[in-house]
Parts: structure tokens; C-alpha cells; sequence
């Protein structure tokens, strides 16, 4: 969630955000969707019962997988009083741009029929080739250079030479776009979803002028107040927070 969160905060640096991580449950990819269904609901429930009163003014969901499974039943307990954002691979702005196009996701994403409808929604006339980049979202995970270009290696080996564009189908590997760019020998332009994930976000909530008080960052981990992971650090996204989260929580 870091590159939405970093978005976030520097389009709303007033804003106080709950981070809800489910260290304990990683990686959400293999699981089945009831699993991914109840992991989600726990993370948001935790971050409504941190925040008390007034309560939530949005969920936002930054991960695809989460999103593939989980917005309905998300919606159906937090709307209408509390808008659901989800997060949708920006295969619409890839193929608007022109193809051919990949999509890097998760294995459990590149099989889902989610992802195989919005290619045939908004990439219909546009060559698309879904490749599941096998262990990228865990090397991002570890923050280990040798897992991440490993994985980015494998992923970049199965992309035709002649894609224009590749959609980050999971917000992990926002983190490593230099690293895809670089394996890719900067042939191909990244499509991310974070922009656009916090333009629903600020829309959903209302125009608002932004507060002069900056924002708390708080981290949840399965539920419990922690700070954010030493990990998370090494990304620059990370480190923009990492001041406020920083600080143990309330």
C-alpha cells in the first residue's frame, strides 16, 4: 500500500491515515478469495475501531487482489456512510496510449476473470499479454535486491520486445518501477494505478480544503498498533511517511 498511501499523503498531507497491514497473513496472492474476503474485512474493521469517533471517511483498498475479491462485501458493511475505493489495473490508460501492452500481476490476478474482463473491456483492439510475475510481490515484500531483480528478471523474460506500454497490475511493484523499467531496457512505459486510486479517493470524500494541521500516520499489523516495517524504509514511497509512523501509536 505504500505508493497509495505516499499519493495520498502528498495530495492530503492533512489527513490522518490508518495503515492496515496483515503481517501475519502475507503474501494475500495464493490465498483463496474467502480468505482474501476475511483478511480484508479485518484489516478495515481494525482501522475503524482505531479510529473511534468520528470514525472513517473512506477504505481505501490499494491492493488488486484485495480489490478482485473483496468490494462488494466491503461495500455492503462501510456504505453508503463510508465510500470503498478499490483499485483497478490501469489497463484503460495502456491501451488508450497505444499497443501492444503487458500486464504484470500476481499469478491469482493474471487467472482471474476481474483482469481478463477489463482487457477485454478496455483493451479490445489492442494485442495484450498477462504475465504473472511469480514471487515479484514477495521479493518486494523482503526488500532483498537479489529476490526483487531476480523476480523482475523472470517477469521481464516473458514480455515480448515489441510491448509499448505495461500495466503494474499489483501496487507492490510500483516500488521497483526503476528496476522493470531497467530490466526492460526502458523500451516500454509504466502504467500505475495510485493517481487515479487517489482521485476517486479525494472525489469520494468530498472537495475539502486541505487542513493546516498535518495528518497522523498510523500502522496496524493484523490489528495491532506497530510502526512501519523496517522494510518499507528502503523505498523512497516508505520513507515519505516514515516520520509520522514513526512515532508509536495512540
Amino acid at each position: 500500500m505504500l505508493s497509495t498511501a505516499a499519493t495520498l499523503r502528498a495530495a492530503r498531507p492533512d489527513a490522518d491515515l490508518f495503515l492496515s497491514m496483515d503481517p501475519d497473513h502475507m503474501p494475500w496472492g495464493p490465498r483463496t478469495p474467502d480468505e482474501v474476503i476475511a483478511r480484508a474485512l479485518a484489516g478495515a474493521r481494525a482501522a475503524r475501531e482505531a479510529a473511534g469517533t468520528p470514525g472513517l471517511d473512506a477504505v481505501v483498498v490499494p491492493c488488486n487482489t484485495a480489490s478482485v475479491h473483496v468490494l462488494a462485501e466491503l461495500r455492503a458493511e462501510f456504505e453508503p456512510r463510508v465510500p470503498v475505493i478499490g483499485t483497478v489495473p490501469a489497463i484503460k490508460p495502456a491501451a488508450a496510449a497505444g499497443g501492444p501492452i503487458a500486464v504484470w500481476s500476481t499469478v491469482a490476478t493474471t487467472r482471474s476473470g476481474y483482469q481478463r474482463r477489463l482487457v477485454e473491456t478496455f483493451a479490445r483492439d489492442v494485442e495484450v499479454t498477462p504475465v504473472a510475475c511469480v514471487g515479484l510481490a514477495e521479493a518486494v515484500e523482503s526488500a532483498d535486491p537479489r529476490l526483487i531483480d531476480d523476480a523482475v528478471a523472470y517477469a521481464a523474460g516473458l514480455t515480448p520486445a515489441d510491448v509499448r506500454g505495461v500495466v503494474l497490475g499489483c501496487t507492490h511493484y510500483d516500488l521497483v518501477g526503476e528496476r522493470i523499467s531497467a530490466a526492460l531496457g526502458g523500451r516500454a512505459a509504466l502504467f500505475t494505478a495510485a493517481d487515479a486510486v487517489v482521485a476517486q479517493t479525494l472525489r469520494r470524500t468530498g472537495e475539502v480544503p486541505v487542513g493546516e494541521r498535518p495528518g497522523r500516520v498510523r500502522v496496524l499489523a493484523s490489528g495491532r498498533p506497530a510502526r512501519l516495517p523496517a522494510a518499507a524504509l528502503v523505498y523512497p514511497a516508505g520513507r515519505s511517511l516514515v516520520d509520522e509512523a514513526r512515532a508509536a501509536p495512540a
